[in-house]
């Protein structure tokens, strides 16, 4: 439960930050109940330490369930202590992967208000999550012909095919994440020398370039000489169109984006698992693939670490697939 509250002037913008950023509802009856300065201090959490929108969104979502479920108990904020934060992650429905982030933004967020001397100690300092080892991802990956076969199969009569083409080119010839292809503007498409490049803001604001493919410079040109796109350098390279089949002006989202390949991938007969995700993997496994090495996938891929960039790699479940036919019984 949570409950609408009157606060100060300075929390009351926090507020409303907080809603249009996050998309959060009222704050949770636990915060809701304690002082202006606690209040303050929790919705300072999202406005000033996270900058990536899209964290900032699975932290309020998860600190929303776990002050929901010590609500449910009746606990006050001071009263929360580590043996309520290890019960909340041990009946946590969720994966691991998923009750490690909630325990993480619980934990960040607890951080905070110590350091603002909201509270002595943290209480999920000491907890620990579940154990969760990964080695090999699980976005579903297309392999070439499955990836050649969604682009073909894509109808550039319309303007929104050749944005389509051009998105899906651009995510797997350059690994990029969805949010960072959509996030693209004119201006981050550029010519430097023979050679145009991409522009990626990539998580934690960093600038990240990437030579363009030739693939996917041929469906992107195709794309912004249809759609009259690049004349000025701020407006977003890949637009929502309008029913009338003309480029809106405004930018598309994950979720036009995800919408977009669901339709594809169904009409070129690809199973429904694609995503947007997909392209970013089938780009690495195909480089890997074709001789590419692990330091220059994670390069082109903007990863911190070479073990991130592993379990994108698929390339050796067909060398599992051959040594498993061996047992010959």
């Amino acid at each position: 439960m949570v409950q609408r509250v009157v606060i100060g002037d300075g929390t009351r913008q926090a507020a409303e930050l907080v809603r249009a950023e996050v998309g959060s509802g009222p704050l949770p009856e636990v915060i809701a109940r304690a002082d202006t300065h606690v209040r303050k201090r929790f919705l300072e959490f999202f406005t000033a330490t996270i900058r990536n929108e899209n964290t900032r969104l699975a932290y309020a979502r998860a600190v929303g369930a776990f002050f929901a479920w010590c609500e449910d108990y009746g606990l006050a904020l001071i009263d929360i202590e580590p043996i309520h934060v290890a019960a909340y992650v041990e009946r946590h429905p969720g994966s691991p992967p998923t009750v490690k982030q909630h325990l993480a933004a619980v934990r960040m967020l607890f951080d905070w208000l110590v350091t603002g001397q909201v509270l002595a100690t943290n209480p999920a300092a000491s907890v620990r999550g579940p154990m969760h080892v990964v080695k090999r991802g699980k976005t579903p990956v297309l392999d070439a012909d499955q990836a050649r076969q969604l682009l073909d199969s894509i109808d550039t009569a319309k303007l929104s095919g050749l944005r389509d083409r051009a998105l899906i080119a651009v995510m797997v010839f350059s690994f990029a994440r969805v949010s960072a292809a959509v996030s693209l503007r004119a201006e981050d498409y550029y010519q430097e020398g023979k050679r145009w490049w991409f522009r990626f803001r990539e998580k934690g604001g960093k600038l990240h370039q990437v030579p363009a493919h030739h693939t996917a410079e041929a469906y992107l040109d195709a794309y912004l000489l249809a759609g009259r796109v690049g004349d000025e350098k701020k407006v977003p390279l890949f637009q929502s169109v309008t029913r009338r089949g003309l480029l809106s002006g405004r930018q598309m989202t994950r979720n036009d984006a995800l919408r977009m390949v669901k339709r594809r991938a169904k009409a070129a007969g690809l199973p429904d698992t694609t995503c947007n995700h997909t392209f970013r993997a089938t780009g690495i496994t195909a480089y890997l693939g074709n001789g590419g090495t692990i330091e220059n996938a994670q390069a082109i891929a903007a990863h911190e670490s070479p073990r991130t960039t592993k379990l994108y790699d698929r390339t050796s479940d067909e060398i599992t697939l051959d040594e498993i036919e061996r047992i010959l019984i």
